[in-house]
């Protein structure tokens, strides 16, 4: 126990723990002893292995695994849990080191342990689950297999809230890394009883709720509509606007997966208000991270047809993404993500009024494309000309220092063939010195 709070404390400490070969007699000792020696024994073996991958190899290779595998065929629910953090230490660094914990066979003790009464050993063992499951779908299809998804769905119900959050944060490991293993855990009936739990006074439990819901999402357009269709649209959205920071990241990719499957699903994130809440969050948050998978959502749901474009841009969202972009103190993600969004929202808005900003201040790579639009626009709308010129957008159009024969210039040229000759003169930078001039060489009669 001592050395266990001497290796707890510090990396150092740990490291003298490995070098000094105390785990081989540790180890080889452990099955001799009663269940107080290997209680503290597991807990220095915990207390290593969390510090470094290295140091959990070391656990590994001195046969540390199988010994705590041992351990939880124990009675004593002390030592089941004592083993349980041990391992969960050892697996969470690495897929081999998890693939360690596995082929040692700690897959179905641990599901026995998700079924003992005592609560403490329900949550530790759901965490280890969960880190095994993280790694790889190989990983946490071998925990599949042993019908662990099924004790977990009925534990959602449970009211205990730290057992509830490693329940969700397992069922979220589990279904993000293919299709199959998404639908088992959505077969499982997880929801809608799970959407409750977005209304729990526990943050972590809702965050690792719009966790599972991100990773369901992802994968096709169908499991996005099932969720649609149970309401987890509207719960998302609602949550998203009583959270804050790092709370908000899952519900926010949740939108943009969700957006990004279909022209359908994007338009019931516009009808869910998920626009205004996104823009709400690129105003409240200041994290590069958070701002980027937003700016991520923003393009998913506007780069589908006119109708989301238009969707984004009433809600003054260009300029923000413009802003983003150009800030030199954003980060290299966040202006690469905002560029990309900026663009494929623009290829598609035709609502003029949410453009004519963007001509005052975008850079040339920006600028063409806004340009573009209103090219594609005027000629077949005789209102937006108008508004086109009483604005001053013609006038700031002619502004624009283009290179003959560039995609900017022909775009430029489009424009002005729309509108007569004489217009296009006057709004043209010089022409009022032109006409002075003439003024002064008439001479009257």
């Amino acid at each position: 126990m001592a050395l266990g709070r001497l290796a707890d404390h510090s990396t150092d400490l740990a490291e003298a723990v490995v070098k000094g070969d105390i785990l081989p007699q540790l180890i080889n000792s452990l099955v001799a002893h009663n269940r107080y020696y290997k209680r503290s024994a597991a807990f220095l073996l915990r207390t290593v292995s969390k510090h470094s991958p290295e140091f959990a190899q070391a656990v590994v290779d001195h046969g540390g695994v199988l010994a705590l595998v041992l351990c939880l065929e124990e009675f004593d629910n002390e030592v089941k849990e004592a083993a349980v953090w041990a391992l969960s230490s050892v697996a969470k660094h690495s897929e081999a080191l998890s693939q360690a914990v596995v082929d040692a066979g700690a897959v179905p003790l641990l599901q026995l342990c998700l079924q003992d009464p005592e609560i403490s050993l329900k949550r530790i063992a759901a965490s280890t689950l969960s880190d095994i499951c993280k790694h790889s779908a190989e990983l946490a299809q071998a925990v599949v297999d042993t019908g662990v998804i099924a004790v977990l769905a009925q534990m959602t119900f449970k009211p205990d809230v730290k057992l509830k959050r490693q329940v969700f944060s397992a069922l979220s490991q589990i279904s993000k890394h293919s299709l199959s293993l998404a639908e088992m855990v959505i077969e499982a009936e997880v929801f809608p009883a799970a959407l409750t739990s977005l209304r729990d006074q526990d943050d972590l439990v809702k965050k690792n709720v719009t966790s599972l819901m991100r990773d369901l999402v992802k994968h096709t357009a169908e499991l996005s509509q099932v969720m649609v269709n149970i309401g987890g649209l509207g719960a998302v959205i609602d949550h998203l606007g009583d959270c804050r920071g790092a709370l908000r990241l899952p519900g926010i990719m949740m939108l943009g997966y969700v957006a990004a499957h279909t022209e359908s699903l994007a338009m019931a994130v516009i009808y869910s208000k998920g626009v205004q809440l996104l823009a709400a969050c690129l105003s409240e948050e200041t994290e590069h991270h958070i701002e980027a998978a937003t700016v991520w959502a923003i393009g998913q749901i506007g780069h589908h047809t006119p109708e989301h474009a238009k969707a984004v841009a009433s809600a003054n969202l260009l300029p923000r993404l413009l802003d983003l972009y150009m800030d030199a103190n954003s980060s290299v993600d966040l202006q690469t993500k905002s560029k990309k969004a900026l663009k494929s929202i623009l290829h598609k808005c035709t609502y003029l009024p949410a453009l004519e900003p963007l001509l005052y201040n975008a850079p040339c790579n920006i600028l063409k494309h806004v340009v573009c639009q209103f090219s594609k626009v005027l000629p077949h709308d005789s209102k937006a000309r108008r508004l086109f010129v009483t604005s001053g957008g013609l006038k700031k159009v002619q502004e624009i220092e283009a290179e003959p024969g560039s995609a900017l210039q022909e775009h430029i040229n489009s424009i002005n063939s729309c509108f007569p000759e004489e217009i296009v003169r006057y709004y043209s930078p010089g022409y009022s010195e032109a006409l002075l001039e003439r003024l002064d060489n008439f001479h009257p009669f």
